[in-house]
């Protein structure tokens, strides 16, 4: 597939997810179930995959695709789609805009683009691992060089002590300036878009974090495991800016 025909076609996927998402948001009436893994879906998210699908297979019946809510297909192809229809389906289903939708382009099993789009406040994010776009307007992580300086945001405290070193988490959070729950991809979002410097996960699944690579990269960022390795076939994610990453990996590991 051209380079040329994957940011329209991944803005398309981006719209065509919006326009199922969006009547579902801050409705009273919205059901949540609780899937298996003891994760939350709603109709919108099932329904979002679904016409992303479609889509794909009506354009690209050649290329695999890995989904959150309706499994993987064809992931040994050349090109394969990686879909999180709503990221942050808690606070989704709270009426709190902080979700998005994820969309990862692989070719070869690596990340070529991603997309970061937030249906409600009408943000789409592109990055191609060169470079990163908001609405189309080029964006970079901002210059922070010192930690003290630093905005850093996660999604969920208590995932953090379960699952890696909570106190030299909040040694690292001692040696920033501001910290906020601004979590799940929107998170990195804000990150990419230079509004905030520091962004981590303790866990996620490869359709939670494969679109963020070629965005926080595209930013001037870098993104890694928790233990500063590389993100793919990992379970978690640092991801700040070129200046401080080092450093956060330092005091997450230093016990």
């Amino acid at each position: 597939m051209l380079s040329e025909k994957i940011l329209p076609f991944m803005q398309t996927l981006a719209d065509k997810s919006a326009a199922v998402i969006e009547p579902y948001f801050a409705h009273p009436e919205l059901e949540v179930e609780t899937k298996a893994d003891a994760t939350p879906v709603t109709k919108a998210d099932r329904a979002a995959e679904r016409v992303m699908r479609d889509h794909i297979a009506k354009h690209y019946p050649g290329h695999g695709i890995i989904g959150e809510e309706y499994g993987d297909e064809s992931t040994d192809a050349e090109f394969v789609w990686v879909l999180d229809p709503i990221d942050g389906t808690k606070s989704f289903a709270a009426g709190c805009p902080l979700f998005g939708t994820l969309i990862a382009l692989l070719h070869h099993g690596q990340p070529i683009a991603g997309v970061i789009n937030q249906p409600v406040l009408k943000q789409f994010c592109f990055g191609d691992n060169e470079q990163t776009s908001l609405n189309g307007k080029p964006v970079r992580m901002r210059y922070c060089p010192k930690l003290q300086d630093a905005t850093i945001l996660t999604t969920d405290i208590a995932s953090i002590h379960r699952h890696q070193d909570g106190a030299a988490f909040e040694t690292l959070l001692d040696s920033t300036g501001m910290f906020r729950t601004w979590g799940d991809c929107y998170g990195y979002l804000l990150l990419a878009c230079g509004w905030a410097d520091i962004m981590l996960d303790p866990i996620m699944n490869k359709h939670d974090y494969l679109a963020l690579l070629p965005v926080i990269r595209g930013a001037g960022g870098i993104i890694t495991t928790w233990q500063g390795k590389d993100p793919l076939g990992g379970q978690s994610i640092v991801a700040a800016s070129k200046y401080i990453h080092g450093r956060c990996i330092e005091i997450l590991n230093e016990r």
